[in-house]
C-alpha cells in the first residue's frame, strides 16, 4: 500500500506541482470549450488525456519507445500551440471543436506521456511488477486533473455568471493567452 500511495502522490504532483505549467495549460485550453453542465463529456476527456499519457509512459517504462529529451520537450508546448490555435480557429463551431478536443486529449496526452518517462523509467525500473505503479500514478494523475478542471470551471462559471462575459470572448481570450505562451515556449525549445 505504501508503494501505490508513493505513485499515486507522484502522479498527483506532476499535474499540481508548480513545475506543471504546462500540463495545467493544456488542460485549460481542452477544458475552456465545455462548460458545467459538460461535465461527462469533460470526465470523458480528461480521461482519454490520461489513457494517451499512460500508453506512453507504460511504453516508455518498458523501453520500447524512446524519445530523445530535447524532442518531447519541444512537443509538448507544441501540442498545446496547436490545441489553443485549434480553440481559436474553430471558435464558431463549438460542437466540433468539443470533438476535435477529445480527439486531441487522446492523441496530444501519447506525447505528454513521454514528458515523465525519464523519471518513470528511473523510478519505476526497479519494480517486479510495472501495474501497481502505473495504476497509483495514473489515479493520483486523474485526481489531480479534476482538481485542476474543478478550478477551472468555478473561474469560469464566475466570469461568465457573475461578471457576464460571453462565452466566445472567454474562450478566445483563454486560448490566445495560452497560444502566445505556447508558441514563446515552443520556441524556447526548439531542439534544432
Amino acid at each position: 500500500m505504501q508503494d501505490f500511495l508513493f505513485y499515486l502522490n507522484l502522479g498527483w504532483e506532476h499535474i499540481i506541482s508548480l513545475d506543471a505549467l504546462d500540463h495545467q495549460l493544456f488542460v485549460l485550453v481542452l477544458v475552456v470549450v465545455f462548460s458545467m453542465k459538460d461535465w461527462k463529456k469533460i470526465l470523458w476527456l480528461i480521461t482519454a488525456f490520461t489513457i494517451g499519457h499512460s500508453v506512453t509512459l507504460a511504453l516508455s517504462v518498458l523501453e520500447i519507445v524512446r524519445v530523445p529529451g530535447s524532442w518531447v520537450e519541444f512537443l509538448i508546448p507544441l501540442t498545446i500551440f496547436i490545441t489553443a490555435a485549434d480553440n481559436i480557429l474553430m471558435k464558431n463551431r463549438q460542437q466540433n471543436l468539443m470533438k476535435m478536443n477529445h480527439y486531441l486529449a487522446m492523441f496530444f496526452g501519447l506525447i505528454h506521456g513521454m514528458g515523465f518517462a525519464n523519471t518513470a523509467r528511473m523510478t519505476m525500473a526497479q519494480e517486479q511488477d510495472l501495474l501497481l505503479p502505473l495504476l497509483g500514478f495514473n489515479i493520483g494523475l486523474e485526481l489531480g486533473q479534476i482538481l485542476v478542471v474543478a478550478f477551472i470551471l468555478v473561474l469560469q462559471w464566475t466570469v461568465l455568471g457573475v461578471f457576464k462575459a460571453s462565452r466566445k470572448n472567454w474562450v478566445l481570450f483563454i486560448s490566445a493567452g495560452v497560444f502566445a505562451l505556447a508558441l514563446q515556449m515552443t520556441l524556447e525549445r526548439l531542439p534544432f
